[in-house]
């Protein structure tokens, strides 16, 4: 006989999934090289290959801080339905 354990298996949630794409999003962006390899436009005399991954530090810092909010609250979510 085979052992049926009570173990939960991870559940993708909607609050999960913005979480992976708030820290993927900025690979993808990083990644595409294409896209942002170009002078123009320029920013007060930067070339926009430079202030759009300058950008990108702010963005991921931001999503990052967005993605960490979400799964703290998540796991709250978590732990306090489980003690039901």
């Amino acid at each position: 006989m085979s052992d049926v354990t009570d173990e939960k298996q991870p559940v993708i949630t909607p609050v999960r999934a913005i979480v992976a794409l708030c820290l993927f999003a900025p690979f993808v962006a990083m990644l595409w090289v294409g896209s942002y390899a170009k002078t123009e436009p320029t920013f007060i005399g930067i070339p926009f290959f430079y202030w759009y991954q300058m950008l990108w530090v702010l963005i991921s810092t931001a999503l990052t801080v967005v993605a960490y909010k979400l799964w703290q609250r998540d796991q709250r979510a978590r732990k306090g339905g489980a003690s039901k």
